[in-house]
């Protein structure tokens, strides 16, 4: 009975409420920073830039007031992310200390998301911006790389805001308040930020042992499962992001096999946000099938060399 709740859970997707005008605001969020920097020349960029505009995934359902305080959280870890794994990139940082350090910022990420109850749970898009940068060449000076991530973040923050302009009505008590973490909510924030630290830890080590060169891949999965409210949960999400992910690499073959131009990919970017959001909260795997993709291809705009630049587009 237990396994067939689960394979149920696997593949059912949740009914949508009101999720087409989030994703659009997401989606808003995403493209407008990446077709500036198509405008500007510099789409090498725009990683950076959709990490930071991920901050619009959280807080979705939340009155104006709740989800600014949640999504300003949340940029802080994602511009805290980008950055380091910048840093790291541009010392060129070993690969232990690239696995020491997310592991680390991890668990300081669990604790901040959970006393801030941030949705979607736990630090995951924070540490995978770490890992997904760091494992970036230098492409750009660390001030033009914050600059970039905290206008994108930025902007998606005020983007969630901006519906507040319609009522221009301070919502009193809006934000949840958030009580200080002691006793048992002590405890079980501090074992399950030790999960986070010993999840990525272990898996970035067997990467590196591997020798696969993607390791961070490796931390990102690790991490995903414990975002699970329970252990039915977490066994989901595992299944999930395995079958969304190696789903969404068959989706990414079939994208690059044409050798899309820049200006191609940086819309396909905007256009794969859209579904990660509708899916996020109703069907991991699902969403994934177009997460995987979207960072694919923004990995693939970070390094122009594996690009064919379209002539027509003049870039």
């Amino acid at each position: 009975m237990q396994v067939r709740r689960l394979l149920t859970g696997v593949l059912s997707v949740g009914p949508g409420y009101g999720d087409q005008l989030s994703s659009l605001r997401v989606g808003l969020s995403v493209a407008v920073p990446v077709f500036v920097l198509l405008a500007v020349g510099r789409p090498d960029l725009s990683i950076y830039a959709v990490f930071g505009a991920f901050a619009g995934m959280y807080g979705r359902e939340e009155r104006h007031q709740l989800r600014l305080y949640h999504q300003t959280v949340a940029a802080s870890l994602l511009l805290t992310g980008v950055m380091v794994g910048a840093v790291l990139s541009a010392l060129d940082a070993p690969h232990w200390v690239l696995v020491t350090v997310e592991a680390s910022l991890a668990a300081v990420g669990s604790l901040v998301a959970d006393r801030a109850n941030l949705k979607p749970a736990g630090p995951f898009f924070g540490i995978f911006a770490l890992g997904a940068c760091a494992s970036l060449p230098s492409i750009a000076p660390l001030p033009l790389i914050f600059a970039v991530v905290s206008g994108a973040a930025a902007f998606s923050v005020l983007l969630g805001f901006a519906g507040w302009a319609r009522a221009r009505k301070w919502e009193v008590g809006a934000r949840r308040v958030t009580a200080s973490i002691r006793g048992p909510r002590l405890r079980s924030s501090l074992v399950h930020a030790l999960r986070y630290a010993l999840a990525i830890g272990i898996s970035g080590s067997v990467g590196q042992l591997t020798g696969d060169g993607h390791a961070y891949w490796a931390m990102a999965a690790a991490a995903v499962p414990l975002a699970g409210a329970d252990f039915a949960g977490r066994i989901r999400r595992g299944i999930h992001r395995i079958l969304g992910t190696f789903a969404g690499l068959g989706l990414t073959a079939v994208v690059l096999s044409g050798r899309p131009g820049v200006v191609a990919l940086s819309i396909l970017v905007a256009v794969f946000q859209f579904p990660t959001e509708l899916f996020m909260a109703r069907h991991y795997g699902l969403a994934l099938v177009f997460f995987t993709p979207l960072i694919l291809i923004m990995t693939v705009l970070a390094h122009p060399e594996f690009v064919k630049v379209d002539e027509a587009s003049g870039s």
